[in-house]
């Protein structure tokens, strides 16, 4: 079956004891057990849920995998992954990545003894592991620069180590990281893979039984799970996932065109342009260009941010409405400066998350508060 056909029937049986087309919300934390050890299935609901169980269905077929894990936000897949380590061992990342992932490497982990090394996303050569490398942690498209990593090249020479993708700005339907030699895929999947602004969660997927078996165990053993009703939420939303990215995408790109040509942006990142480093890799590994467009603000920030009205002031991205983020001060903050800087991540820089709006009314918006600002 294709991607929409997955997106809308995988984990979607209708509920065998009322015909229900879609299936009830399990909010239960226990279940009846006939004699002891003896179930339907399901013991607790932190160790499984069937509402969950659904979801993690969907998460692992939309992304060409045999295994998913729902968990409570992005941070808490990543961490658990992270849980895979021993002290004394390395991982490779990029230089530019979302802030919140880098405060768990440098704040978090470092501190239990996991060494961290940043390279630039461009250069797959860069990625290279050393004997002590046992994690190699991708973004690609990345945040908020917008850079993009050849995953396969990278796989061809990860030697020992795991290679990890966080596919968040993508999602599973522009970009399919397992099938071009990732041994894990990550998700803030309170992104685009629940595209309303209205939950938080986190998904890992693989197609490895036994890195599965000890995520999994990870995530009964800790706890880091979303509620059912969270759950819920997310399979309902990765229904029209295949459509809302059409759209983002399609907007983005009328968006970074525009921007292009504007006298008050200095430069705009998108992978969607010929001049963007990564667009001929994008373009092989990658459906569309995605819906994140960044650019470098020649004019007043503060101007700008009380003139802009359609593009909401906010944190996160990836829903159906637009957001601008300026990431100095909100999502990269945890970044100490010096660091932010000298990867890139300029203090004029802003984000966009391009929603699913009459583009004309995004551009329109646009247009008014650059020549505000």
């Amino acid at each position: 079956m294709k991607f929409p056909t997955r997106a809308i029937h995988a984990g979607q049986d209708p509920d065998p004891s009322t015909g229900a087309v879609i299936p009830p919300i399990y909010m239960t934390s226990t279940f009846a057990q006939e004699t002891p050890g003896v179930h339907k299935g399901f013991e607790y609901s932190r160790t499984d849920n069937p509402t969950r169980q659904k979801l993690e269905t969907v998460l692992a077929s939309l992304d060409g995998g045999q295994h998913g894990l729902a968990f409570a936000s992005g941070n808490a897949a990543t961490d658990t992954i992270l849980k895979l380590l021993s002290p004394g061992d390395h991982v490779i990342a990029g230089n530019d990545l979302y802030g919140g992932t880098y405060r768990i490497f440098e704040n978090v982990w470092r501190h239990w003894g996991i060494d961290f090394t940043y390279v630039d996303p461009n250069n797959t050569a860069d990625f290279k592991p050393t004997d002590k490398t046992k994690l190699i942690w991708l973004e690609t498209p990345t945040n908020p620069l917008i850079k993009i990593t050849d995953i396969e090249a990278v796989a061809k020479q990860k030697g020992d180590a795991l290679v990890v993708v966080d596919n968040t700005f993508a999602s599973s339907y522009l970009q399919q990281p397992l099938a071009l030699g990732a041994d894990i895929v990550v998700y803030s999947s309170t992104k685009y893979l629940g595209g309303h602004s209205d939950v938080v969660g986190g998904a890992v997927t693989t197609s490895s039984d036994e890195i599965h078996e000890r995520l999994k165990f990870l995530q009964n053993a800790v706890g880091p799970v979303p509620s059912p009703f969270d759950s819920w939420l997310l399979h309902r939303s990765l229904k029209t996932l295949h459509l809302r990215m059409e759209a983002h995408s399609n907007n983005a790109q009328a968006v970074a065109e525009f921007l292009q040509g504007n006298a008050k942006v200095d430069h705009v990142y998108y992978p969607g342009l010929a001049h963007h480093p990564g667009h001929d890799v994008a373009k092989n590994q990658m459906k569309r260009f995605g819906g994140m467009v960044s650019f470098e603000l020649n004019g007043s920030l503060n101007a700008f941010s009380k003139s802009i009205s359609l593009f909401t002031l906010a944190e996160s991205l990836g829903g159906i409405e637009s957001l601008v983020c300026h990431p100095s001060s909100m999502t990269h903050a945890s970044i100490p400066r010096d660091i932010r800087i000298a990867n890139g991540v300029k203090d004029n820089l802003l984000r966009l998350s391009v929603g699913v709006e009459d583009v004309d009314d995004l551009i329109t918006d646009l247009e008014q508060a650059l020549s505000n600002a």
